[in-house]
């Protein structure tokens, strides 16, 4: 099980699965909102440089994050069930951000799996997701608790 706030990644010969964990002291839809919001994300994410489209069920989105600037991922989402679970991705992966209500708070879940045939012929060229995921919670996780705050 991972740490709060650290994430963690199994590597295999065809994926790499990153995940994340953090409780959240705010309420899931205070979270939701943030997450739901592409516009905004770059205002509160610095890892996220670009999230252009809507997120909502079976919409297309283009992301472009700090991990590599040069290029610009098409995602799909693929699942958008309100304050509980989002999942974009493509034919190479799939985010999955999952929220749970606990203590009054939330408990926030993020796990990127990427993989297929072809993953072992790049799979060196990808960067690390670990400190990138740690740094989008971190920044999720106190702009979620000043908003509730402010409620």
């Amino acid at each position: 099980a991972a740490q709060q706030g650290r994430a963690t990644t199994e590597k295999k010969t065809f994926k790499r699965t990153t995940s994340i964990s953090q409780v959240i002291q705010a309420d899931p839809s205070v979270v939701w909102g943030l997450l739901s919001n592409a516009q905004d994300f770059p205002r509160w994410n610095s890892t996220i440089i670009s999230l252009e489209g809507e997120i909502r069920e079976n919409a297309k989105i283009r992301l472009t994050s700090t991990l590599d600037e040069s290029r610009t991922f098409k995602l799909k989402v693929k699942e958008f069930l309100p304050e509980r679970k989002l999942v974009w991705g493509d034919a190479m992966g799939e985010r999955v951000y999952t929220l749970e209500r606990k203590n009054g708070g939330t408990y926030f879940n993020m796990t990127e799996k990427i993989g297929g045939p072809m993953f072992p012929l790049f799979a060196n060229k990808i960067p690390s997701f670990d400190e990138s995921f740690e740094q989008f919670t971190a920044e999720l996780k106190m702009e979620a608790e000043r908003v509730a705050q402010a409620k």
